[in-house]
């Protein structure tokens, strides 16, 4: 058994917490990036493409986020795709989000009247131009606080990327348990420091979504 400090332990986890930020803030900007084409495809005219998304969504958000990382990282080397563990965390962290942020989306879409397409469309507006230009500006409004809302999941989605040796927060607080036998303490330091990466984003979507029901009001 290895000793530790309190001041050892806090050290070395608040060192491999910014591991655990640095990939949810990338899972979190890619998903966003593919979840907006998604987007764009799901609110499409055209019926194959909403299927194709519907799929495509059904499919991450219907299969446990471990299963993804496992068929990432063990699954992607039989096809002789050689990946690192932080390769197959990003990528599959990506996908599901982007599965979530679309579905989040498209209900913000949806909220805006339909007439503001047909007023687009009168003005000879394409498909991709009435989204961009007068649909998407409306939605994001509504948007906002539900997506910081879903960033909070995907900080605590990371901890599952430790089951394929990506050495994040809770990997960090395992090996140190491993080395110190001090479990309690130890992994009541990794749960606090979740709790203060957390706890910001969701009082600030809370508050997003109480400044947004008062604007609705007035």
């Amino acid at each position: 058994m290895v000793e530790f400090t309190l001041w050892d332990i806090a050290r070395n986890l608040l060192l491999a917490a910014r591991w655990t930020v640095l990939l949810s803030l990338i899972a979190f900007v890619c998903g966003s990036l593919v979840g907006f084409v998604l987007l764009a495809m799901r609110v499409s005219p055209l019926p194959w493409l909403r299927r194709l998304v519907s799929v495509y969504v059904e499919l991450f958000q219907g299969t446990p986020l471990l299963m993804q990382l496992f068929l990432a990282f063990f699954g992607l080397p039989l096809l002789g795709v050689d990946v690192s563990p932080w390769t197959a965390a990003i990528v599959t962290l990506t996908l599901y989000t982007s599965a979530y942020l679309v579905d989040i989306w498209r209900g913000c879409v949806e909220a805006v009247p339909r007439g503001q397409w047909a007023a687009g469309a009168s003005l000879g507006m394409t498909f991709g131009q009435q989204l961009r230009y007068i649909v998407w500006p409306q939605a994001k409004k509504i948007a906002v606080a539900p997506t910081v809302g879903f960033l909070v999941q995907v900080v605590k989605s990371t901890a599952l990327t430790s089951i394929i040796g990506f050495t994040e927060l809770t990997k960090t607080g395992t090996m140190i348990t491993n080395a110190a036998f001090r479990p309690f303490p130890i992994y009541g330091m990794v749960a606090l420091i979740y709790f203060a990466m957390c706890f910001p984003l969701t009082w600030y979507a809370r508050a997003l979504e109480k400044r947004q029901k008062v604007g609705q009001r007035r």
